[in-house]
């Protein structure tokens, strides 16, 4: 296979590309240079989407299949869908394109948020970059609707949040229930899935995250606490008693939001179809343990997107509670 990755050097794209390498696949990446491409033998092309003549390198060149994480301006999809020689397109996109809240169990059948080229709706940028994609590919275009993104080389910061807090020890706010499932993807599962998939010429829309209940607060917490060696305890809080505090789940808590609707929205996503074309999540504690080990390769501070914001709550806001509990 002839695989074209738009990016390729950070977290998704890169998984994208490690994982088409290691199958001996002929990988051509184009990205604005920011970042080194790290595997051998790849070709590497320097192109900026937002400009005129952005995707200039690729004249003459086609590919068998592309694989585009783009995340913002849609005209950048549409650009690049329009111009390149392929034969299948395959865009990473969001469960976010799906109207909020998704009822629980949601399907790829579930209603849609409409295109926007507006850059602070992130549902709708996303949306607009899946019909680009399907104008210019018809059912050749795939739309990997990805949830939770976890593993190595991470750039938003939620896993890499809870492992180094769990790190430092001592008492560590848990928020509850325990048994709170959680649906996530690993990048390297989602590589692998979507490069089958291309291989196999599917198209269409797909749910990728892990089976409901593939892990839950406990699983992920104590394998944070496995990775990392820590004596820290986890002091586990009601929902109530989390949220009265002002903790603002997903952003002050990565990860965790309280039973209910926004749960059910994030964490109960319907992957039958994934599932039925051959999708294999890992265990939470290889994420975890991979994660940990790859931070601590690189000093233990994970690098963060500039486009992003930071996540995590502020030890002493985390200190207060834990008293306030007590």
């Amino acid at each position: 296979m002839r695989l074209l990755v738009l990016g390729g050097t950070e977290f998704v794209g890169r998984a994208v590309v490690e994982a088409a390498v290691g199958r001996g696949w002929w990988v051509t990446v184009l990205n604005r240079g920011r970042n080194t491409v790290t595997q051998s033998g790849v070709v590497s092309l320097q192109g900026d989407r937002l400009s005129p003549d952005g995707l200039a390198a690729l004249a003459g060149l086609s590919f068998d299949a592309v694989v585009d994480t783009w995340s913002w301006t849609p005209a950048a999809v549409a650009s690049a869908a329009a111009s390149v020689s392929a034969t299948s397109y395959a865009y990473v996109s969001s469960r976010s394109v799906y109207a909020w809240p998704a009822a629980a169990g949601a399907s790829e059948s579930a209603p849609l948020v409409g295109p926007s080229d507006d850059l602070s709706d992130y549902a709708g940028i996303k949306r607009a970059g899946e019909l680009a994609a399907v104008e210019r590919f018809g059912d050749r275009a795939l739309l990997v609707r990805a949830g939770l993104i976890l593993g190595p080389h991470e750039n938003i910061g939620r896993l890499p949040w809870w492992l180094s807090r769990v790190a430092r020890g001592g008492d560590v706010l848990a928020p509850g229930p325990p048994s709170l499932p959680l649906q996530y993807i690993d990048a390297r599962d989602l590589a692998a899935w979507t490069l089958d998939a291309l291989e196999a010429g599917l198209g269409g829309p797909f749910n990728l995250v892990s089976p409901p209940g593939h892990a839950t607060m406990s699983s992920l917490l104590a394998a944070c606490i496995a990775a990392t060696g820590s004596t820290a305890s986890l002091r586990w809080a009601e929902p109530s008693a989390i949220l009265d505090a002002g903790v603002q789940p997903w952003t002050d808590l990565p990860i965790w939001m309280p039973p209910g609707e926004m749960h059910d929205a994030m964490h109960t996503s319907d992957v039958s179809r994934a599932l039925a074309t051959g999708l294999r999540c890992r265990p939470i504690w290889k994420t975890v343990a991979d994660t940990w080990a790859w931070l601590q390769a690189i000093g233990g501070v994970a690098p963060q997107r500039p486009d992003r914001p930071a996540v995590g709550l502020a030890p002493d806001a985390e200190a207060a509670i834990l008293k306030e509990l007590r």
